[in-house]
């Protein structure tokens, strides 16, 4: 589903973008430009990012990283 019809963004895309770090509607604005020309996708932009990192769809890779030297 498209959420910025200005920039082209889509559900998939905000999901993708929380899957490789994007923490805030900032992060996303800056890497998708979602809610930065008329704004009206703002709060559907920020619902799906919530949704997006209460369902631990962020940082995956977390459980990965090696701490050893």
């Amino acid at each position: 589903m498209y959420v910025c019809i200005c920039n082209n963004v889509t559900e998939k895309d905000i999901k993708r973008a929380v899957r490789d770090g994007a923490c805030s509607m900032s992060c996303l604005q800056e890497e998708l430009a979602v809610a930065t020309c008329c704004g009206q996708c703002h709060s559907a932009a920020k619902s799906y990012l919530e949704e997006s990192l209460d369902s631990g769809f962020n940082f995956p890779l977390l459980g990965q990283i090696s701490t050893r030297s």
